[in-house]
């Protein structure tokens, strides 16, 4: 199994589709903060922040501005920020299409993270062929088997042990290559050749990144209840908590607990999550909304910190909102200076 931080996309790219969302990497990137710092409280409205008030912000989760820009720059690039600028300050919110992908994106979490149904003990499997030469439609392809709970079994053959739902089946139709799906339950060979399904995952791997998580954010949990934690640190750990929550369900795609080690951690860590991502909200979206109003933005429009509940029942993303001004900006580094 290759790293679970080298998956392609946050969210998969049909090869048609104008956004292009950052790429997972081990820790945790300035693009990757800077839209899950968006999307936590601006996802709803689709609300205009000044750029200067993003460059702090993520000063704040230590991403230098140099490097705050530049991520605003190349977000800006994938189609996942648009700017306008008022007078001398510019302004940038998400694009529609990255706020539609990241409102499903986020249900997507909570609810692979859930308690998984009783498993029927059946796997499904997809077999693929594309030529080497055709490798963006290989990675494409690769990359939308993941966003699905797919791992490889053996080169060209990937496996999951939940069936294909219809929406599942037209996401992956939209993918170039020839594919066959097949679904049923393995025939056990009494031979040392025989691989276990379930070893198309690094258990212990997935494990070992469960621990991780639960031991950095389990002694904050004290704080969080007592509303000690505020500000930038609130802010802080509520985007640093949901950037790495959001891996897991690529890591364990809800895999059937009756196959899994005694005192399997999903549950655990999916309950430290919500404590935490929660716990922060009124602290978090106080601060954010004090940020934007000191850089000249309206600290009441449109800053609203939403649960899990909220991503849960899904955050319907409005239809058009006028732009802050007629002047679009581009995506050099000069549009965005505080």
């Amino acid at each position: 199994m290759s790293s679970p931080f080298d998956i392609e996309e946050m969210f998969p790219d049909d090869g048609d589709h104008p956004v292009r969302l950052p790429r997972r990497q081990a820790g945790n990137s300035p693009q990757g903060l800077a839209v899950t710092l968006l999307a936590d409280y601006t996802l709803r409205d689709l609300a205009w922040l000044p750029s200067a008030a993003i460059v702090a912000l993520l000063a704040e989760a230590r991403v230098s501005p140099t490097g705050a820009r530049a991520a605003i720059s190349r977000l800006v690039r994938r189609g996942v920020l648009e700017g306008s600028r008022q007078g001398r300050q510019t302004f940038y919110r998400l694009s529609r299409s990255a706020a539609a992908d990241l409102a499903s994106g986020g249900r997507w979490i909570l609810t692979a993270t859930a308690a998984p149904k009783p498993w029927d003990g059946c796997w499904t499997l997809i077999a693929f062929s594309l030529p080497q030469e055709r490798g963006t439609q290989r990675r494409a392809l690769r990359g939308q088997l993941r966003w699905l709970g797919f791992a490889p079994l053996y080169d060209g053959l990937w496996i999951s042990p939940h069936d294909l739902s219809p929406p599942d089946q037209a996401r992956l139709g939209q993918v170039t290559g020839t594919v066959t799906v097949f679904r049923g339950r393995q025939a056990g060979l009494d031979t040392v050749t025989n691989r276990d399904p379930l070893g198309a995952w690094d258990i212990a791997a997935i494990a070992g990144h469960y621990e991780t998580f639960l031991r950095r954010w389990r002694p904050l949990l004290p704080r969080v209840r007592s509303g000690q934690v505020s500000g930038a640190e609130a802010v802080r750990a509520r985007t640093e908590v949901m950037d790495t929550f959001r891996r897991f369900p690529t890591l364990d795609p809800r895999l059937p607990v009756e196959l899994l080690p005694p005192g399997w951690l999903r549950e655990p860590a999916r309950e430290v999550f919500v404590a935490v991502y929660d716990g922060l909200a009124d602290a978090a979206e106080q601060h954010v909304r004090a940020v934007v109003a000191r850089f000249g933005g309206s600290p009441h429009t449109g800053i609203r910190a939403h649960l899990t509940t909220d991503v849960l029942a899904g955050t319907v993303v409005p239809a058009a909102v006028p732009s802050v001004s007629p002047t679009r900006v581009g995506d050099t580094a000069s549009d965005h200076r505080p």
